[in-house]
C-alpha cells in the first residue's frame, strides 16, 4: 500500500478533525504514571498555543474561552508528548502534572467509580 502524506488518516500532516463548534476532545494522562488525569477540549488556539509553549491549554465550553490549565491554581500540565488518532478526531496528551487535574482537588478527575448506580471513591 502507497501512503500519501497529504492522507488524514496515513499521512504525516496535522490536519484535526474539528466538530461542529470547532473543537476536539483531549484525553490528558500522567506521562510517568500513565493514569488518566482529564478530558477537556481544544479548539485550533489551544492546540497551538500548546504545541507553542509545552504547557496544556483547552477551550471552556461552558466558559466560552481559552484557558491554561493551571492559570489560577498554579497546577499547570507539562506536556511531554501529543498523539493523534487515526482519523484525527481525538489527542491524547502526556504530560507532568504540578499538581491536582481536578478543579476539586483530586489528582485525577476520574476519582469516583460506579458501583451499583452510585459513585465510590477509587482508593
Amino acid at each position: 500500500m502507497t501512503k500519501n502524506d497529504n492522507d488524514p488518516d496515513t499521512g504525516n500532516l496535522l490536519q484535526p478533525k474539528y466538530d461542529s463548534n470547532g473543537l476536539i476532545t483531549a484525553v490528558v494522562t500522567d506521562d510517568s504514571s500513565g493514569e488518566l488525569l482529564m478530558l477537556a477540549h481544544m479548539n485550533a488556539e489551544a492546540l497551538q498555543r500548546t504545541q507553542e509553549s509545552g504547557v496544556a491549554h483547552f477551550y471552556s465550553r461552558s466558559r466560552q474561552c481559552l484557558w491554561q490549565k493551571g492559570e489560577t491554581s498554579g497546577y499547570i500540565l507539562s506536556v511531554t508528548e501529543m498523539r493523534i488518532d487515526c482519523d484525527q478526531d481525538a489527542l491524547w496528551i502526556k504530560a507532568v502534572p504540578a499538581g491536582p487535574a481536578c478543579h476539586t482537588g483530586e489528582r485525577s478527575c476520574f476519582y469516583r467509580k460506579i458501583v451499583d448506580g452510585k459513585l465510590e471513591p477509587v482508593e
